[in-house]
């Protein structure tokens, strides 16, 4: 996989990936950014959520038990010192119209066997789940 980040301005860069999509990062003002965009880390777990929430419906769906709606709540701890990493993560779904073991079996599975990104982090995840009628 080849990604290219590009700065633009000040603290501001562009990523882009093979898809051709671009994100674009920023800092806090403090260090030098405009605060036009989200910060690295907060990238990072918004991918987490989106990884595992793909995941997550995709295993819904083949459990022919789609859900109406599906929201992942990321509450994350970081280290006080440089480099400031993840240590823990608890990932909070909420989802409605799926029975709760559905939905827990589907979580256990993407963080258990499908998603890259959980994977790739290092970081102690917790997951929870509540199903909404």
């Amino acid at each position: 996989m080849d990604i290219k980040v590009t700065w633009q301005e000040n603290m501001r860069f562009t990523g882009t990936g093979p898809s051709g999509h671009s994100v674009v990062m920023d800092a806090a003002p403090e260090v030098g950014g405009e605060d036009t965009a989200p910060r690295p880390m907060e990238l990072m777990l918004i991918a987490l959520g989106g990884c595992t929430g793909l995941d997550v419906i995709s295993i819904l769906n083949k459990m022919r038990t789609p859900p109406r709606s599906l929201e992942i709540s990321i509450t994350a701890r970081r280290a006080d010192e440089h480099p400031k990493s993840v240590q823990h993560a608890h990932l909070r779904y909420t989802s409605q119209g799926v029975p709760e073991e559905n939905l827990r079996k589907a979580v256990e599975l993407s963080h258990e066997r499908y998603c890259s990104v959980s994977h790739s982090m290092g970081a102690q995840l917790e997951t929870s789940v509540e199903a909404l009628p």
